[in-house]
């Protein structure tokens, strides 16, 4: 570790397999082992460590990691000084993008957050929460909660909750009511600044989260390989989607050409048919790791 360009901090806990599943299509293998804190990574330049998402913002202000992954949420609640190297929207493989939100029973009375004044509210996100009714003049006790936050609600235990959801179906399941939305999060890689200063340390950042990007960017999409007959390559073409233009290739010494695409996986099950009645032929669809476009770059 010691000998490593930089530290890297990988999410222990939800975010850990995904992590590590788009580190691998990004071009990393990470091995993690159960009996240790530091996962192996091919990579000589990359030391990594197994941190908790709460307090990855913490460490790497404070240099002992150079870079990490946390949420935004994080972020904010550590009041962290840090520097956003890139977004990195694990929703769009989810049902929706993740929201702290303002639930109370849905028999309470309260209909929106001026509706607290005066009550106890329990959350896992206690500093950002303070805050946000402190700035809104709204005076509300506001207590950590260790998990099981709906059931503090529903028991009577606190009036309201702060809870994390994307769909609101479980706090619906649970008699729960949304009032207000407090924060949208999402993940971001996040960098010490005085690493970011440093330039072989940015450079091997903003390496890593190019490549990162380009596996995110990539999800869902598929590339298309066909051959066309010459003379039905413009009733073809009509109904390629595309990320860009298709790129077209004549094979050698003959009427045909070569067509490729990058397209949505969602639609290549109605295209392909389609495809194949507008005349092409030996059609391949494969998968993609990375997608990366000079609006990716540094």
């Amino acid at each position: 570790m010691k000998d490593r360009l930089i530290k890297f901090g990988i999410p222990k806990g939800s975010l850990e397999k995904s992590t590590v599943e788009l580190f691998r299509r990004a071009g990393w293998k990470i091995s993690i082992s159960e009996r240790s804190y530091f996962p192996a990574i091919d990579d000589g330049e990359i030391g990594c460590s197994l941190v908790r998402a709460q307090e990855m913002a913490r460490y790497v202000q404070n240099g002992t990691l150079d870079a990490g992954l946390t949420g935004l949420d994080q972020v904010l609640e550590n009041g962290a000084d840090v520097e956003t190297v890139c977004d990195l929207d694990y929703s769009k493989a989810t049902s929706g993008k993740a929201r702290w939100v303002l639930a109370a029973p849905a028999s309470s009375p309260i209909q929106r957050p001026e509706d607290c004044a005066g009550k106890r509210i329990a959350t896992e996100l206690v500093g950002y929460t303070k805050r946000w009714f402190a700035e809104r003049k709204i005076p509300v006790e506001v207590e950590f909660s260790w998990g099981a936050t709906e059931a503090k609600a529903v028991d009577g235990m606190v009036d309201a909750i702060v809870e994390i959801t994307e769909t609101g179906s479980t706090l619906k399941a649970n008699g729960l009511k949304i009032v207000h939305t407090l924060l949208e999060t999402n993940t971001k890689l996040i960098a010490n600044r005085a690493s970011m200063k440093d330039p072989a340390k940015k450079r091997k950042i903003q390496q890593v989260a190019l490549l990162l990007k380009g596996a995110l960017n990539a999800e869902n999409l598929v590339g298309l390989k066909m051959n066309v007959p010459e003379a039905r390559m413009k009733d073809v073409a009509k109904i390629l989607p595309s990320l860009n233009s298709p790129t077209v290739a004549r094979l050698y010494e003959t009427d045909w050409f070569s067509v490729e695409i990058v397209v949505g996986e969602s639609v290549v099950r109605e295209l392909i048919p389609r495809l194949i009645e507008q005349g092409a032929d030996g059609i391949i669809e494969y998968p993609l790791n990375k997608v990366v476009g000079r609006a990716d770059a540094f």
